[in-house]
């Protein structure tokens, strides 16, 4: 881009730069006006893929399923206004699941606000405490001081490396204006040039590796206690902690009751582990085994209500939680040790200095009843087929690598109940935070777009509903980016892949039939059911994607099949009954107990 005189155009090219020399490669823009600069810096800027998404809620998800794929930020950008506040739900998310993103909000100068101007409202600090860090950047001028210039470029290092730090999370950086927006001496976006005022700024961090002493105390209390588990919840580390928390698994003979979000339920280190992830299903009684003595945790609090019952009701001599970044996730307080350490390193070092334990009682007697049901659902989960018989075949069919994003309500406790633990190389995702349906469809498409890899969503009707406007990235796909002029920014968007869609329909908000309240008519159908009467398939069409309804469980595997090898985004559509598909799942918790 040429330099301009004018400030802001300076201020933004400056920003920019100093976010890509800090490692920022995507970065997702709802168009406005006041944010022109901003736009403009980064379209110009070759090291950074730039998104454009016409609704800012649904381009906030967008970018946070792009953070959650690649565990590094990515940033959004929006003008001023009520634009700033329609990001509040993924921020919120990414706070909750602490996932990095660099919130770049456009705002009106000091003068301007509380004034009455149009789209002007209070932007400082909007996001509370959902973000790591809020701060308003200065107000561009002509001919700064040096020292300004530097601390804006040392302000884009920071709040990287903030948003990147040990406990990730999103960072605000309020950007405040003037007119003019545009660069006044012209435009050109095809010979980039670096700001020539380039003050580089280089932040890194460590690992919190375990210290002798700990590692001993730990040693000592896995040695001493023979009937441990190990709960891996969501949002455990990725890289090799599968493999390190297997290894652990194996030495101590403790089983691994692994959350479908956590990592670990799939994958090659499955093979000779004892992973277990039935415990949904059997945990809703005595499972039939002696208590835990030790309870060994890593990630979130985990997504089952029936494994965090149990876990409430044992009593353990100790409740051992291990999370690097410090972020407390115990709604019970019983945890009795917590360890801010590096999670991977833990589990290496720990299985080094711990006895070796082998076929143990516990470990047959915990397997024995993890075998008994899944042998039991083979036999009864497919005849009559259902929702969660649907969920099952998804898993099932999934190639090596397909990174799958599951709904909130329904979808997610499925998958939770019915993801059976294999060798699969399975990347799952959910926004598990605040638990929310809004923003569901985004995230997914989101990730496809970071991935480049195929990418399935699985989601319930009302979720599908509350991000219509998601579908939006989905039809760039069909806008024949490869054929246009090579300067055209759009060609500057990656090609999202392979998608599919797995809509369950049941006409209403299906998981309120596991609640009491299923029991008080007639306004649990009205209020909480609420059956809408929806026909998605104009929608559908609307943006230009395939769309399947099959009738049988035949149908639905040859569907998935296909599409799951089409560069067509496909939505194949289920319609069920969730009166039926509830019932169904009470004769199945009965049935793997014959």
């Amino acid at each position: 881009m040429n330099h301009s005189s004018n400030p802001a155009t300076l201020w933004a090219e400056l920003f920019v730069h100093a976010l890509a020399l800090a490692g920022l490669r995507r970065v997702v823009v709802a168009p406005g006006s006041r944010s022109t600069p901003l736009t403009l810096a980064f379209a110009a800027h070759p090291d950074i893929e730039l998104f454009l998404h016409l609704d800012e809620r649904s381009a906030g998800f967008f970018a946070l399923g792009m953070a959650l794929t690649t565990d590094k930020p990515v940033a959004l950008v929006c003008t001023s206004g009520t634009a700033v506040a329609n990001f509040f739900p993924a921020i919120t998310e990414a706070n909750m699941s602490q996932v990095p993103l660099l919130i770049l909000t456009a705002d009106r100068p000091p003068e301007l606000r509380h004034s009455g101007a149009n789209q002007t409202i209070d932007q400082i600090k909007i996001y509370g405490d959902q973000v790591l860090w809020s701060v308003d950047a200065p107000l561009p001028e002509q001919d700064a001081p040096e020292i300004v210039l530097r601390h804006l470029q040392t302000l884009a290092a920071r709040a990287y490396a903030t948003a990147n730090g040990l406990r990730k999370g999103p960072v605000h950086v309020n950007f405040p204006f003037r007119k003019p927006l545009e660069p006044v001496d012209g435009l050109s976006i095809t010979d980039y040039r670096p700001p020539t005022t380039d003050h580089r700024l280089l932040i890194t961090k460590g690992q919190l590796a375990p210290t002798r002493a700990q590692l001993s105390d730990l040693a000592e209390m896995v040695n001493r206690h023979e009937r441990g588990l190990i709960v891996c919840g969501p949002r455990c580390p990725g890289d090799n902690f599968p493999t390190a928390v297997s290894g652990l698994s194996q030495i101590t003979g403790y089983p691994i009751l692994a959350d479908p979000l956590s990592g670990v339920r799939w994958g090659r280190h499955v093979n000779g582990t004892a992973v277990c992830g039935a415990y949904e299903t059997y945990l809703q009684q005595d499972p039939g085994w002696p208590e835990p003595e030790l309870i060994l945790r890593f990630g979130a609090v985990p997504t089952s209500k029936w494994l965090n019952d149990y876990l409430g009701r044992s009593n353990p001599a100790w409740r051992i939680h291990v999370r690097e970044n410090g972020v407390w996730a115990d709604d019970s307080h019983l945890t009795t040790y917590f360890l801010q350490v590096n999670e991977e390193l833990l589990c290496y070092e720990l299985a080094h200095q711990a006895t070796p334990r082998m076929n143990t009682d516990w470990t047959r007697q915990v397997m024995e009843r993890e075998t008994a049901v899944w042998h039991a659902l083979d036999q009864h989960l497919y005849d009559p087929y259902f929702d969660a018989s649907a969920a099952a075949d998804v898993l099932a069919a999934l190639p090596d690598n397909t990174h799958l994003f599951v709904g909130n309500s329904l979808p997610i406790r499925h998958v939770d109940q019915w993801g059976r633990p294999s060798t699969q190389q399975l990347h799952l995702y959910g926004n598990r935070g605040a638990s929310g349906i809004d923003g569901n469809t985004s995230t997914a498409l989101g990730i496809a777009a970071a991935s480049g890899q195929p990418t399935v969503a699985l989601l319930g009707d009302i979720t599908f509903y509350h991000d219509l406007n998601g579908l939006f990235m989905l039809k760039e796909e069909g806008r024949g980016k490869k054929d246009e002029a090579p300067s055209s920014i759009v060609n500057r968007q990656s090609s999202i892949g392979n998608v599919t869609i797995i809509l369950l329909h049941n006409n209403g908000g299906g998981i309120f039939h596991r609640l009491p309240v299923r029991s008080i008519e007639p306004p649990f159908t009205d209020l909480f059911i609420t059956p809408h009467g929806l026909d998605f398939s104009g929608v559908i069409q609307m943006y230009g994607l395939a769309h399947v309804r099959p009738q049988t469980r035949a149908e639905f595997q040859s569907a998935l099949s296909a599409s799951l090898h089409s560069s067509t985004p496909t939505v194949i559509e289920l319609q069920t009954n969730s009166t039926a598909d509830d019932a169904r799942r009470r004769e199945l918790m009965e049935i793997w107990k014959l």
